[in-house]
């Protein structure tokens, strides 16, 4: 490379570096179409500018409700309207989730997410879910929830029992939305983020890439997540998981090339913002996890199960942060740093185990 050309993206990586929200689709679109190795330069470089690049915050994530949801989301297999398979489960206990908690918390998890297959909590439900959240807070972890749609006093009071994050994706392009849900809308969606940022909590919004959409809307899904002032802290990337039932078991693969190249806008989008490596990291290869490193993911969900479909097992995941010199990021939520850090380092030792006992649940609407 030529020191004008090496002095010219070094400019460019600093302007990017800086937090913007007034993105066009336009130069958005520029930055996709840019030459694989460049647009990967210039993610890293603003990737180095807001974080430590061998640093990946690790999370848990725990179903405390799972199937039967009225939402038609055609890549849900919580999705009451398709036929998966998924039994039906009741809320978990209070116990039960706490206990799952400290577990994750043991195996090296910094953030703990409870995620409910709801349109939106019911006074009974959210009763118990505060509690939930209180209890996992005084953990020392981080905690996030995601439960459907939340109004402005549902926001608050899940922000008073101490949720740090709330997770509500944005899935697709505005344009594209409609073809994947027709129970609740763009508008409905934007309107719960506000309500959460609102409240004092923090955003945890992303998308889902594969489900047959255009490059134009992926580009366009990251110009939505770039709008919202400020940026979610955490922008979760997902890769279709195609599950047997729903309308998308059939959808053609994404090229994971393409995917990489999400991860790399993103990051340059969103300068600040955790990008999780999140939902079909199973069924990638270790390359192609070592690209979405590289180009600026610095978070995933940490144990062997996403919510109902598989994520890596946590000797896998300890093999490969090995072997690219990477490790837990630190936290500083938790209250013995030293005891934490020395569990986050050996974490990936061991194999993640969690309880899968069938009597564990309860009908918390007769509560």
């Amino acid at each position: 490379m030529s020191n004008a050309l090496h002095a010219s993206l070094n400019g460019q990586a600093q302007r990017e570096a800086e937090i913007r929200h007034d993105w066009s689709l336009a130069e958005i679109e520029a930055l996709f179409a840019l030459p694989f190795n460049d647009l990967l330069f210039r993610a890293q470089q603003v990737h180095r500018a807001h974080f430590d690049a061998n640093a990946v915050q690790v999370s848990t994530l725990l179903s405390i409700k799972t199937g039967a949801c009225p939402e038609d989301c055609k890549y849900c297999p919580q999705s009451g309207h398709y036929a998966t398979g998924l039994d039906k489960e009741k809320l978990l206990e209070i116990e039960k989730v706490v206990a799952q908690a400290k577990a994750a918390q043991e195996a090296g998890a910094s953030r703990f997410c409870m995620g409910a297959a709801w349109r939106s909590p019911r006074e009974k439900d959210l009763a118990v879910v505060l509690e939930m959240v209180s209890r996992v807070k005084a953990l020392g972890l981080e905690t996030c929830m995601t439960l459907g749609m939340v109004d402005g006093a549902q926001a608050s009071r899940l922000a008073e029992a101490g949720l740090d994050y709330y997770n509500h994706n944005l899935d697709t392009s505005p344009e594209y939305y409609g073809e994947i849900i027709t129970t609740r809308t763009y508008a409905d969606r934007l309107e719960t983020l506000a309500n959460v940022r609102e409240a004092g909590m923090k955003v945890c919004a992303g998308g889902i890439l594969g489900m047959g959409e255009a490059p134009r809307d992926r580009a366009a899904l990251l110009q939505q997540l770039a709008r919202l002032e400020p940026h979610p802290e955490s922008v979760p990337i997902n890769m279709l998981v195609k599950v047997p039932g729903t309308p998308l078991e059939d959808v053609e693969d994404l090229d994971p090339i393409d995917f990489v190249r999400a991860i790399a806008v993103a990051r340059i989008l969103m300068p600040a913002s955790h990008v999780r490596l999140s939902a079909g990291r199973e069924q990638m290869d270790e390359s192609t996890q070592a690209l979405a490193f590289l180009a600026g993911a610095n978070s995933i969900f940490y144990g062997d199960k996403l919510l109902t479909t598989g994520n890596p097992q946590a000797t896998r995941d300890r093999a490969l942060f090995d072997k690219l010199g990477l490790h837990p990021e630190r936290r500083d939520t938790c209250h013995d740093d030293d005891r934490q850090q020395a569990a986050l380092e050996g974490a990936l030792a061991r194999q993640t185990t969690q309880a899968r006992n069938a009597g564990l649940a309860y009908d918390a609407t007769q509560a």
